[in-house]
């Protein structure tokens, strides 16, 4: 999981499938679960800086990444 945000999630995805990301380098391939338009730059970086933290990625995990199959299963 790595919740970030940018103008061009195309570009971005391909600049971390290719190695330019510390980040997330040791995690490549890298597959696209999910993602969240907003309509501002702002509203983006608050996003962004919640679903880094714990409640974020409880959320992320629970409610917005979860499978059908786990779905089915609550």
């Amino acid at each position: 999981m790595y919740p970030g945000s940018t103008r061009n999630l195309k570009q971005r995805s391909i600049q971390h499938n290719a190695g330019e990301s510390q980040a997330t380098k040791p995690y490549i391939p890298l597959t696209q679960a999910a993602y969240v338009a907003v309509n501002s730059e702002g509203k983006a970086r608050e996003l962004e800086k919640y679903f880094k933290s714990g409640s974020g990625k409880v959320i992320l995990k629970k409610r917005i990444l979860q499978t059908e199959a786990e779905s089915n299963e609550a």
